[in-house]
């Protein structure tokens, strides 16, 4: 199966492509198109960008064809022994999961646009770009030249994505035998030296922890976009990493999120693309691949891509419980805690996506996930007295079964959790992972166990801590983005998206707060709901509160125990907290 693209006029954000493929025996062929994309679980239906598409036989005759589903097409090849397919792409999504082109570069993740033919995955796909001549290329596929590039199979090539531009930046550095690439392109200056250090340093500490590296190169591919933006996706071999804005990379608030996405998108090396559930072995790209280990995937990664940077150094412990306290704020904050288990959310990314959907619905792989994943390292070592942790889990799955081309299951995950502890863990997997008991009691025992405490304080609004709402407001309106279930707020009828207006009487002109402060404990307020009908609604302060805020501390008295507990976890001592 051979590929070329090409952008002929690219400010129309439409890559041509042309799809070249044998037919030995003349029949009708049939061509799939992906539905989804390997790093996000859900139907990306790729096919709507596309525009424009035309079979034709080798001397150029057209060949008639139907569409069968909303991404597959049926060719009458009329006895043709090879056919030839002219479609273009609209490539107009500059993040690290899509593609994009214009006139500074061109950018694809071939599992979006590229063609196959169903039961021929395993034969070879070769590509060539035809694009201007100054153009440097950024991928992890196989040169066969300055424009071409071959891939085993398709599985391969779709998950090998391809940054092609005059002003790419480049730079690598070597772990192991093994040479990292690190491919940006956008405006920005980078400080390679130091760029290089971090990335290396962390690279360094997640080998060390799973003894070797599964690929002999990789590749950071780098979108350093103009304004603010962050986003990973893992790839074999290679990653892409979105972040913006990219004249700010080097400064502290954009460049700890381009190293924690950069460490956590390099541990799928492992996680994911080495070691792999059972049901994702192997790919089928026409349909939802189902699994309920969205925690171990994206949750332990989520995990380990911060710790990885306080145990190397890149992030003091200061700066990992910042990390670690994000996770816990939006998990309290998210009341789809009491109604779906984390194993189900999984599952249902095929049905709803990564968004937040419905109200107080679903809970997150990453958050919920990363946060099991702490509770279930700290749980190992206080149970083996530091002598054993999820590291050994992880490296267990990579030699056993991702070395193996083996998937694990539910059960494998499970059994080498408790194998681990030498303790039984079946409650912790029935109460956190497939059920929806509060996470709280645990998390607490177990930090307190390692020298540090869960610390809950008051919310800093009004609005939210004494009445269980919260806003989003700018110069000309606010409105209600969210409401606590059986909150005062919630009980006296407030509801997502109504528009506030008044307070006691006083308009509402960014100023919600101080007129919520001023009230005292009766307060009368002044909305339109969706609908566009006035309302008044009465709030009553009473003595629950909302929107606690989460956040871990260490603590001042501790013992030996707990503080060499602490430094087998981060590697930090208490002193660096």
């Amino acid at each position: 199966m051979h590929y070329t693209f090409s952008a002929e006029r690219p400010n129309s954000r439409y890559i041509d492509i042309e799809f070249t493929t044998s037919n030995p025996d003349g029949g009708e062929v049939l061509l799939q198109l992906p539905s989804w994309r390997p790093g996000r679980y859900e139907l990306g239906n790729f096919a709507r960008n596309i525009q424009r598409f035309h079979v034709f036989d080798a001397a150029g005759e057209s060949l008639p064809f139907k569409k069968l589903t909303k991404d597959s097409w049926l060719v009458h090849a009329n006895g043709a022994e090879s056919l030839t397919v002219r479609y273009n792409y609209y490539a107009a999504q500059p993040d690290a999961g899509a593609c994009w082109v214009d006139e500074e570069f061109f950018y694809i993740n071939p599992v979006h646009c590229c063609l196959y033919v169903p039961g021929r995955l395993h034969e070879s796909c070769s590509l060539e770009f035809r694009l201007p001549e100054n153009y440097r290329y950024a991928t992890s596929l196989k040169s066969t030249g300055k424009a071409g590039f071959v891939a085993d199979d398709f599985d391969e090539l779709v998950d090998s994505p391809v940054l092609a531009s005059a002003s790419l930046q480049h730079q690598h550095y070597d772990v192991n035998g093994c040479r990292f690439h690190v491919w940006i392109q956008g405006e920005c200056h980078p400080d390679w030296k130091r760029l290089l250090a971090d990335f290396r340093k962390f690279t360094e500490v997640q080998v060390k922890t799973m003894v070797d590296f599964p690929f002999t190169e990789y590749h950071f591919l780098v979108l350093a976009l103009p304004y603010k933006f962050y986003h990973g996706v893992e790839h074999l071999r290679s990653t892409v990493l979105a972040i913006g804005p990219g004249a700010e990379l080097m400064q502290p608030s954009v460049y700890t999120d381009f190293i924690g996405v950069a460490s956590h998108e390099l541990f799928h090396a492992w996680n994911v693309k080495t070691i792999r559930p059972v049901e994702l072995m192997p790919y089928d790209y026409t349909t939802e691949n189902y699994s309920r280990l969205g925690f171990v995937y994206e949750g332990v990664t989520t995990y380990y891509g911060d710790l990885f940077l306080v145990r190397c150094g890149s992030y003091d412990v200061g700066q990992y419980f910042k990390e670690i306290d994000l996770r816990l704020q939006r998990h309290f904050d998210n009341y789809g805690r009491f109604h779906t288990p984390v194993a189900d959310a999984s599952f249902d990314t095929w049905l709803d996506g990564y968004g937040p959907g419905i109200p107080h619905r679903k809970t997150s792989i990453y958050d919920e996930g990363s946060i099991l994943s702490l509770m279930a390292d700290l749980f190992i070592r206080r149970s083996t007295g530091g002598k054993r942790s999820l590291d050994d889990v992880m490296r267990a799955l990579y030699v056993d079964f991702g070395k193996r081309g083996i998937g694990y299951s539910e059960r494998d995950y499970m059994s080498l959790l408790e194998l681990t502890a030498d303790a039984p863990m079946t409650d912790f997997f029935m109460d956190y992972v497939y059920g929806t008991e509060n996470y709280e009691p645990l998390l607490r025992e177990l930090l307190d166990a390692h020298g540090c405490e869960l610390h809950r304080s008051p919310a800093l609004t009004v609005a939210e801590r004494d009445f269980g709402f919260r806003i989003y407001a700018d110069t000309t309106v606010t409105r209600v983005s969210a409401v606590a279930p059986l909150s005062i707020a919630d009980r006296s009828g407030i509801a997502k998206e109504d528009e506030l207006i008044a307070v006691n009487g006083q308009k509402i002109e960014v100023n919600l707060e101080s007129l919520l402060a001023e009230a005292g404990n009766k307060t009368e307020l002044t909305l339109f709901s969706p609908m566009r009908r006035q309302r008044e609604i009465t709030l009553q302060k009473g003595n629950e509160q909302y929107y606690h805020r989460y956040n871990i501390r260490r603590k001042e008295d501790t013992s030996l125990d707990s503080e060499l507990l602490f430094r087998a976890w981060t590697q930090r001592s208490f002193r660096d907290a």
